[in-house]
């Protein structure tokens, strides 16, 4: 870009600004995460690896672990679904593939910010997201899938519902500490709580027709009362299974 480098007076070299500057800071960030972890990064270190000062750096980030974030999110990488056939099958997988990349020295780098944001909520949603909807766009292929195949209701295709099971294995890296999960936990955690979860999703199984989402309904004693009542009504299904 024109206006982003200007040559140093009398060095014969470009001053680069604005985004080819912040480019190369976030190039020799990601290079010293991947060289020495996020404890042996340091504003100096990056400064001298992209050819600026830490003026530079501070003016874009306020300190190393707002910039270690940022050069995390430039190492991840975008997951493709997988597609086993089966809900169950891709849940595993996506599960297992958490788990190997975890386990693995990025794994380590992510472990180590997660560690040193401690409860600055703001920075642990840029770690834990890489932005919301990427988490859970792999999970919302398969469910939606698995939706087309009749294996999951089309309530259950919500980025909460979704992204759970990646959650709870997040959950024995962050709060266990382990450093790589059984591969029985990661099927505790499809069969015991992902797939009933998602099978039964149902967000107002209570909800008369008619009501006012987030309202509730009538009693049912009251829907089944009145000379009026027809076979067939709610009211009366819920009388005739109660009787």
């Amino acid at each position: 870009m024109a206006g982003d480098a200007k040559e140093r007076p009398g060095t014969g070299q470009t001053r680069r600004r604005g985004a080819v500057l912040e480019e190369a800071i976030l190039r020799a960030a990601a290079d010293e995460l991947t060289a020495s972890g996020y404890a042996g990064l340091t504003m100096d270190k990056v400064a001298a690896r992209a050819g600026t000062n830490k003026n530079a750096l501070y003016r874009r980030w306020p300190n190393r672990l707002a910039l270690g974030i940022a050069a995390y999110r430039r190492l991840a990488t975008t997951v493709q679904p997988p597609d086993t056939g089966t809900l169950r099958g891709d849940a595993l997988e996506l599960l297992r593939r958490a788990n190997r990349t975890w386990s693995s020295p990025f794994g380590a780098i992510l472990r180590e910010l997660l560690s040193a944001a401690g409860g600055a909520s703001e920075l642990l949603a840029q770690l834990q997201d890489q932005s919301g909807d990427a988490a859970a766009a792999p999970w919302l292929t398969v469910l939606g899938r698995a939706v087309a195949r009749g294996e999951a209701p089309p309530e259950a295709l919500h980025p909460r519902v979704a992204t759970v099971a990646m959650v709870l294995l997040r959950n024995e890296f962050v709060v266990r500490g382990a450093p790589t999960a059984p591969d029985d936990v990661l099927v505790e955690i499809v069969d015991e709580v992902y797939l009933p979860l998602v099978r039964r999703r149902n967000p107002e199984p209570d909800r008369a027709p008619g009501c006012t989402p987030g309202r509730p309904g009538p009693p049912a004693h009251r829907a089944s009362e009145g000379p009026d009542r027809q076979p067939g009504n709610i009211g009366s299904d819920r009388a005739a299974g109660s009787a």
